[in-house]
């Protein structure tokens, strides 16, 4: 099926096909790491298909090996940026999360690689994973030394339970697209050659229902998530800010980028 070029928002780009399908594609390749900008673009992108009756499902996808391989530590962009939000207040990444998870129109994510830590937040936004069984997924905080972000607190446990995510967040272990699906992270697991179909597949067919009704039942299944995770953000950031200054923390993103254990000292 043909599709239309209908904008790009920073690294974001979208098109629309015929069946109401937007294809909303991070191009960031090979990792799409994340930041602050790629963030509020996407929001600002998610608003606009809001408002375009073109569009009645999205797909989330990202150029690459990759889906989101968390943010970049080797160069690292800015948390907050002016202008300020309009309570005069400066603008930082958790506030422009919470406008995306503002989003009305549903969102389908197609995960072919790696989901990492904050990544593994942008995936947990969508209503929907659909994962190839070469997919990573891993909530690697701990191992930095540093506390979960992204609205996490909030998101996992309502998709894989509270013991899952403990596991998951205390370990900071990787578990493939096959261990996602069966844990219930992953909706759907396909062969990775068949990920860009088989995920527009399941985005058509939320497109093919009454979208009065989709955005109705929605709403009552997820109205109150943004003011969920906005809560869980203000901790997530507060402990964030204080695990930052911490000796683990230095020692935890130099381990990693040295490829060894890390060896932590609780100062």
């Amino acid at each position: 099926m043909e599709a239309t070029d209908i904008g790009s928002y920073g690294d974001v780009h979208l098109s629309v096909t015929d069946d109401y399908v937007v294809t909303a594609q991070i191009r960031r390749p090979p990792n799409n790491f994340f930041d602050l900008d790629l963030i509020e673009s996407l929001a600002q992108a998610f608003a606009a298909v809001d408002e375009d009756r073109r569009g009645r499902a999205i797909v989330l996808c990202s150029e690459g090996k990759h889906f989101c391989a968390g943010a970049n530590f080797a160069a690292p962009g800015p948390d907050v940026l002016e202008p300020t939000n309009p309570d005069g207040t400066p603008r930082h990444l958790y506030d422009a999360a919470v406008d995306l998870f503002s989003t009305k129109t549903p969102v389908v994510a197609a995960v072919q690689g790696a989901a990492i830590g904050g990544g593994l937040g942008v995936a947990c936004f969508a209503d929907f994973r659909v994962a190839a069984p070469e997919a990573r997924f891993s909530a690697n905080f701990a191992r930095l030394g540093f506390h979960h972000g992204f609205g996490l607190s909030t998101t996992l446990p309502r998709i894989i339970g509270q013991q899952a995510t403990l596991e998951l967040l205390y370990t900071g272990r990787r578990i493939s697209g096959d261990e996602a699906g069966a844990i219930g992270l992953a909706d759907k697991v396909v062969p990775l050659v068949d990920l860009k179909s088989a995920v527009h597949n399941f985005a058509a067919e939320i497109a093919g229902s009454a979208p009065l009704a989709v955005a109705s039942i929605r709403e009552t299944m997820r109205g109150d998530l943004p003011a969920l995770v906005r809560s869980a953000t203000d901790r997530e950031k507060a402990e964030q800010d204080r695990l930052r200054k911490t000796s683990d923390w230095a020692e935890g993103v130099k381990a990693m980028s040295e490829r060894r254990p890390p060896n932590f000292t609780a100062r």
